[in-house]
């Protein structure tokens, strides 16, 4: 019986192996070997508890453009991730910024009275 369990578990760890050594093979597992766990755009770093909100964008939005290099890579966190995605689909959709190139600001202000109501308050 012992045999069998040791066939059993040298299999197991014959397809770990293979399983670990095809996920070396695809582009993320390499471009962080390749580049520094840090966020390409905010410039956060990265560390083994975290380094899974760490994820890589493909340049051209090409993703079998997988070039030994790297050079159509980037580490992005989810969010800049998220983002940049988003400013994709917003200039598929053919949304542009105003024509002078300014945002328009916020006019609202809920503090705008505030010294007033706390003046009142303490009467």
């Amino acid at each position: 019986m012992a045999k069998m369990d040791t066939d059993k578990l040298d299999k197991l760890l014959a397809e770990a192996r293979r399983a670990g050594e095809s996920r070396d093979k695809g582009y993320r597992e390499r471009s962080l070997k390749m580049y520094p766990h840090i966020c390409g755009r905010c410039a956060r770093e990265f560390n083994r508890q975290n380094l899974q909100e760490l994820t890589v964008h493909h340049r051209d939005h090409d993703h079998s453009n997988n070039p030994e290099d790297g050079s159509n890579w980037e580490l992005l966190c989810v969010y800049c991730h998220d983002n940049e995605h988003q400013r994709q689909l917003e200039a598929d959709q053919g949304y542009t910024a105003s024509d002078d190139g300014k945002n328009d600001a916020a006019t609202y202000n809920p503090f705008a009275d505030l010294k007033s109501m706390l003046d009142k308050k303490d009467d």
